[in-house]
């Protein structure tokens, strides 16, 4: 009888798209769950669908999905699948006993009937023996056919899950390998053209696909298809008619359930985009959220990002509300079913009494459903495996790829001998990923063995390109690269990679120590070696005073070391090389002066006996050059040495004289003075003059669109490398996140969270009482079954079917009802779960723009990391409110219902039933928990490894040019041997939890039967009685089992509602929304620290600032001049008010910052830095940020871009001031992009200016245009200004010499240097270049 309650609960359940609870295996389930309410997985269902739509061979055959399994796995496999088929038979088998057992019964029943015409003796039962008919005994011998088919299922069960989840442990472990591996030896033009992002989705997400597919969903399916052959076959066997009528039914389930999943999908897909909308707007925002504080863009931020969740919301009630109707189709046309065979069976009984008995009926009704159903459940098994062979169809085609410069082959020439002699022969080149643009065009050049050489030409003439065509990242179209006379194509690609050292313009560091980052050069390094390295790279005396030396770790690419220091240990790991040929990108252009002669003094040391590619725009780095070969549009117009250039007049000379024009004011000075400075990084001079295309517009105007397009998009490649890196840094800190994270959650309560669904709590209210009646459905259900039963125990043929046609009629009424109230629900509770699932977006949104900087700071709080909560969190909430409550209340009006109905049909057998019912949730309740448990433990473990995997993958050149692609990938393999044994270990306890779960039933029918002929046969029920019972409270369990599957929800809800919780009641040092403090309406713009001290929040043990006091009155211009990590740029954050001083106050016209409006504060301000972010809009639209709180008229904004001198190269584009300008301004070149941060600045007309650097990234012409622009702004304005170079610095009104956290000396420029101080050897150490 337990099938047909079965049946119910997997209707109802197998069309609600969650898994049935009891009988698929979610052994690897975890990452599906939240497919009913997250984001995250759903988002490859949704790829997987669009591959389905674009192509329908998107995907491996199912043969080829197996194609990494080695002999032993194929055997597990057929193993498995032959317990599959066998435990696929229990169900059916169990009905055949079932069946004859209710004939038995009913014989008891009929027999009882009759007997009550003879004389009965008082006070003896003689329902023991009728018509020599011994129920006890029958029942006995049912119950011990039950015992045996328990025991059957519960060992192939076992097997079946153990065998397939091994091979599937031990092919995904293989596949991963070989996927990491073919990523890292690709080659760099496919880099180009993929996303980075996407190939971490493919190691984890598609992996982890590919994992569900080939594990327990495969054996069953088999069990499942081998119940439903099983089912159908019984069916035809004891009862064709019957059968036939049942099974038409089945087409009318099977398009309901088509249409569903049609809709379903395409309102996923619509939803999942106006997400992802939201997330791009979120992502933007937050990256730059300084930028966006700093502007009091958040206003400005959250409605960008409502506008976007709107839409989601309205996609999603409608999805809620199809997902409902769509069950109570589904439970309308199983009750129809119900009520068309028992109407037909029993018509049959009547008709044609010979074939068919109520037992017969039975038989051929429950396993005709058990088998079509099975069919139902073994459906979202075929989806995985489907899913499956659409992600292996991305994974496989990047590990088949055929790699044309495949740096792990070992094919090629290893010449015994390098001496480094090199030569470009008339070489044409464009990048693969956009061919139309030529880069070189017909460049020949020739290094001689041992001799230097320097590249020096506008951005994009291809001096970056030469470089990597040397290291054999790409090959050339036209002409060969030949080394020692051998094109390079014909050499062992690994090999000459060896004998290459590079140091480039943004050194890439790994995230461990500086030990191990210096080995990365060479892994045989011995320590002496690493040590002599790093003093030949000058970094020996600041590593030496790092508390923890060689053994610091650098934090994500280096991000705990400064930009000199990050250098200077790229140039000891290229060092340990020894490398024949050392080709240097820029590489001391992020140094200061001072540390930049030290480090040049090495790299000219490394030269020696070296063949050396320079690219500078420095000259002092190009002067000591053998030749300099200037380049123009991609081929080389002039070579020679120093002066035979500086005679020909022609590129070289002009950016000679650009330079000193502005260096000749004080060469009277000229006098070394040693490095007193404890950093060796006095200075960083930030000079990442990217852009000479700028002189090119001005030198020939002709070229400057295609120069300026080049150069943007050649730079492109490498900023993009610096944003991917904020993105992996999120990676790795979710695995750092999670273990902070979950220990100081505030407590959880109901209460808050339904405070928060307060506005549609009518809706709720309405949800919950239809709720209540859909929960007395069932137990009703059981009523009319039993009943059904029982009539077949009536002598009487009309009577008999006048009560099945009223009985089979309430069976349609009760359809009929739970259609109307599951649409109810679905309306309701999606209309508050989507409603609530927005508000918390928006207001977690609203929350994170509102805490100060240094939360941001923290490791934890890392961008992706936010992003992944954003997502995720609110939409897991979701199912803690009303659909939760609805569910709950469904679930004890059904154990009310049942309980009571079975109370009163019989009490004994109800307690017996009952006592078994622990025994069942427990089954179902153990495998949820070994599930849910290993699950997250996978998570952390994987985690590691996708951290190495998103380091090696995003900084691929860097580990290419090293040669260390071996390295990261054992690595990685390392990572995985943990989370590989696990899952190896726990096979067999996941094949034990189902098997158990699988195989109770059996038992649990045994006893309840072999008690109910007990009583049955002592007068103390009737057999109609026992069926009533049985089914009332088998079905109520099951309707629990359903609730209690979804604790994993409740128990995801939870969490991530204490992490919203504990998010919106942060209270933030310093809050960005808050109202108090005064609002001056004079602000004249004097500025003071007095006695700053201060620490960044995330590392407490750095003092930054040590009483800083300086002051500037308004009007003037204060610089900050000294080396990196100083505090320059820390004070410019404090007075922005990112962050509040430890100890002592800034002030702001003599009044305390703390206490002054922020907002208005922060609009006082206007702030230009380094690296400007830009927004992904028009550039319009990023000029008028500047000015939030009111509508700018165009007239300003070109106001605002002529004072920045933007605005003639505005209008050279097309589209004017409305060319988009690309995800944070990539589309920009570096000094096009620092423009426009500045006439956003300057629309604000602040009373007070901050430089940071603010002119570093443009190349000497356009530094001369954009400072006088500067020039002008700061007129009538405070402005403090940081700057490397001397020019910006030298008619400040003060300038201030910061070390060590204090000022040592202040004054204006003919003072200091008088001084013949600290500025005074800065100065000649610019000059003397």
């Amino acid at each position: 009888m337990r099938e047909d309650m079965d049946i119910s609960k997997k209707d109802k359940y197998i069309i609600d798209g969650f898994p049935d609870n009891i009988y698929d295996n979610p052994a690897f389930q975890q990452d599906e769950k939240p497919a009913n309410n997250g984001i995250i997985k759903k988002k490859d269902k949704k790829n997987k669908r669009q591959k389905k739509e674009a192509s329908m061979t998107a995907m491996v055959g199912f043969l080829e999905l197996l194609r990494f399994a080695d002999i032993q796995d194929i055997l597990l496999m057929i193993v498995g699948l032959l317990c599959a088929l066998a435990s696929g038979t229990g169900l059916p088998l169990m009905i055949i006993v079932f069946g004859q057992m209710t004939d038995a019964f009913v014989k008891s029943g009929q027999q009882n009937d009759t007997s009550l015409n003879t004389t009965v003796v008082e006070g003896e039962c003689n329902q023991k023996y009728l018509g020599g008919y011994d129920i006890e005994a029958e029942m006995t011998r049912y119950s011990y056919y039950y015992i045996a088919i328990g025991c059957g299922v519960f060992i192939l069960s076992l097997f079946q899950v153990w065998t397939f989840l091994l091979s599937a442990a031990r092919q995904t472990h293989r596949i991963r390998q070989r996927f990491f591996k073919a990523v890292l030896h690709q080659e760099m033009a496919w880099f180009d053209s993929t996303q980075i992002g996407t190939l971490n989705t493919r190691l984890t997400e598609d992996i982890n696909t590919i994992h569900e597919g080939l594990g327990d969903k495969i054996a069953i399916f088999v069990q499942y298809f081998s119940t439903f052959i099983a089912g159908i076959i019984i069916g035809f066997v004891n009862g064709w008619k019957l059968t036939l009528v049942i099974l038409s039914v089945s087409p009318l389930l099977g398009v309901s359930a088509a249409i569903w999943t049609k809709l379903l999908a395409s309102f996923t897909t619509k939803e999942l985009s106006a997400y992802s909308k939201a997330g791009a707007v979120a992502e933007e925002i937050l990256s730059a959220i300084r930028t966006v504080v700093a502007f009091n863009g958040q206003e400005k931020a959250l409605n960008q990002y409502n506008a976007n969740l709107i839409d989601a919301k309205k996609v999603s009630i409608k999805k809620t509300v199809t997902t409902n109707v769509s069950m109570g189709l589904t439970q309308f046309l199983i009750f129809g079913a119900y009520a068309l065979a028992f109407w037909y069976g029993t018509k049959l009984t009547v008709d044609d009494p010979e074939n068919y008995s109520i037992g017969k009926v039975l038989i051929v009704f429950f396993s005709v459903l058990i088998g079509t159903f099975s069919l139902g459940q073994a459906a979202p098994n075929i989806e995985s495996i489907a899913n499956a062979r659409g992600a292996a169809y991305e994974v496989y085609k990047v590990i088949n790829k055929d790699r044309p410069i495949d740096s792990s082959s070992h094919e090629g020439h290893k010449p015994d001998k390098l001496t480094g002699h090199i030569e470009f022969k008339n070489i044409h080149f464009s990048y693969p990923s956009r061919p139309d643009i030529q880069i070189l065009k017909g460049l020949t050049l020739t290094v001689g063995t041992g001799k230097t050489i320097a590249l020096v030409g506008s951005s994009g003439c291809g001096k970056s390109t030469t470089i990597q065509l040397l290291q054999r990242f790409y090959d050339p179209l036209i002409g060969e690269v030949t080394v020692d006379g051998h094109d390079v194509r014909t050499l062992n690609v690994k090999w000459l990679r060896e004998n290459i050292g590079v140091v480039s313009q943004e050194p890439i560091l790994f995230g461990t120590t500086i030990r191990e980052n210096i080995r990365y050069g060479r892994e045989d390094v011995t320590e002496d070696e690493i040590i002599q390295a790093t003093k030949e790279a000058n970094a020996f005396d600041f590593i030496s005073k790092l508390p923890d030396g060689l053994d610091t770790m650098v934090g994500e690419r280096g991000a705990q070391l400064s930009g000199g220091q990050k250098q200077r240990i790229a140039i000891a790991r290229a060092l340990v090389r020894n490398p024949k040929i050392l080709l240097l990108d820029e590489a001391t252009s992020a140094l200061d002066t001072q540390s930049e002669r030290v480090v040049q003094e090495a790299l000219d040391k490394a030269r020696a006996g070296r063949t050396t590619i320079v690219i500078a725009h420095r000259l002092s780095t190009i002067r000591t050059a053998d030749v300099i070969a200037g380049l123009h549009n991609g081929v080389v117009v002039e070579q020679g040495s120093h002066d035979d250039l500086m005679n020909m007049k022609g590129v070289y000379y002009s950016l000679v004289m650009m330079q000193n024009y502005d260096k000749t004011e004080e060469k009277d000075h000229v006098d070394e003075e040693g490095e007193d400075d404890d950093e060796g990084d006095m200075f960083e001079y930030d000079d990442k003059n990217e852009d000479y295309a700028e002189i090119d517009n001005d030198l020939q105007n002709t070229h400057s669109l295609d120069i300026i397009n080049r150069n943007s998009l050649h730079r492109r490649s490498s900023k993009r490398k610096s944003r991917r890196s904020t993105r992996s840094q999120s990676k790795k800190s979710n695995s750092i996140a999670k273990e902070v994270g979950e220990d100081d959650l505030p407590d959880f309560s109901l209460n808050k969270i339904l405070a928060l669904n307060k506005p549609e709590w009518f809706y709720i209210i309405i949800g919950v009482i239809a709720a209540a009646i859909c929960g007395g459905i069932y137990p009703t259900f059981a009523v009319i079954f039993g009943k059904v039963i029982g009539t077949f125990s009536i002598v009487d043929p009309n009577e008999r079917s006048q009560r099945t046609i009223l009985l089979s009629l309430m069976f349609l009424v009760l359809g009929i009802i739970s259609l109307i109230v599951y649409i109810i629900m679905g309306f309701t509770f999606g209309i508050s779960g989507e409603n609530l699932t927005m508000r918390l977006r928006s207001l977690s949104f609203k929350a994170l723009l509102r805490q100060e900087i240094g939360f941001f700071d923290d490791h934890a709080n890392a961008v992706g990391v936010l992003l992944t909560r954003l997502a995720t969190d609110a939409s897991q909430v979701k199912g803690a409110t009303g659909s939760r409550i609805g569910l709950m209340t469904m679930t004890v009006c059904t154990l009310l219902a049942a309980i009571i109905i079975a109370f009163v049909h019989g009490w004994q057998l109800t307690l017996l039933i009952l006592a078994c019912i622990p025994f069942l949730i427990g089954a179902n309740f153990i495998r949820m928990k070994s599930m849910s448990g290993h699950a997250s433990k996978d998570q952390k473990a994987l985690e590691e490894a996708g951290r190495i995997s998103t380091e090696a993958v995003e900084n691929i050149r860097t580990v290419v040019s090293l040669t260390r692609e071996e390295t990261f990938y054992d690595k990685y393999n390392e990572s995985l041997s943990g989370p590989y044994k696990d899952s190896l270990a726990k096979a067999p306890l996941y094949g034990f939890t189902y098997a158990v779960s699988q195989s109770i039933n059996f038992f649990v029918n045994a006893a309840v039967f072999r008690f109910g002929a007990w009583l049955i046969a002592h007068c103390y029920t009737q057999f109609e009685n026992v069926f009533i019972v049985f089914s009332a409270i088998i079905f109520a369990a099951m309707n629990v089992g359903q609730s209690t599957s979804l604790a994993p929800d409740f128990g995801k809800a939870r969490v991530s509602a204490q992490r919203m919780m504990k998010l919106l009641e942060r209270k933030p040092a310093i809050d960005s929304y808050s109202e108090d403090g005064e609002k001056p309406s004079e602000f004249e713009g004097n500025l003071e620290f007095q006695g700053i001290k201060f620490v960044y929040p995330t590392r407490p043990k750095v003092q930054v600032l040590q009483g800083l006091s300086v002051k500037v009155s308004k009007g003037q211009t204060l610089a900050l001049v000294g080396s990196s990590g100083c505090g320059k740029s820390t004070s410019v954050q404090l007075l922005e008010r990112f962050y509040d001083p430890v100890e002592g106050t800034v002030l702001a016209d003599d009044k305390d910052t703390k206490k002054l409006n922020l907002k208005w504060l922060r609009s006082q301000m206007g702030i230009v830095s380094q690296e400007p972010m830009l927004f992904d809009c028009s550039i319009e639209e990023n000029i008028q940020y500047g000015v939030l709180d009111r509508q700018v008229a165009p007239e300003e904004v070109i106001e605002a871009a002529k004072a920045a001198n933007i605005h003639t190269f505005i209008e050279s584009l097309p589209d004017k001031y409305k060319t988009r300008v690309g995800d944070k301004g990539a589309q920009l070149s570096g000094g096009q992009k620092q423009r426009i941060a500045i006439a956003r600045a300057l629309i604000r007309k602040p009373k007070v200016l901050l430089l940071d650097e603010a002119t570093s990234a443009l190349d000497t012409e356009s530094e001369k245009v954009v400072q006088k622009a500067l020039d002008d702004a700061r007129q009538g304005r405070t402005c403090v200004v940081i700057a490397h170079r001397l020019t910006t610095v030298q008619n400040a009104d003060i300038i201030a010499v910061i070390q060590n956290g204090r000022v040592i000396e202040q004054g204006t420029h003919p003072q200091l240097l008088a001084k013949q101080g600290a500025y005074h050897a800065l100065v000649n150490s610019q000059v003397t270049n």
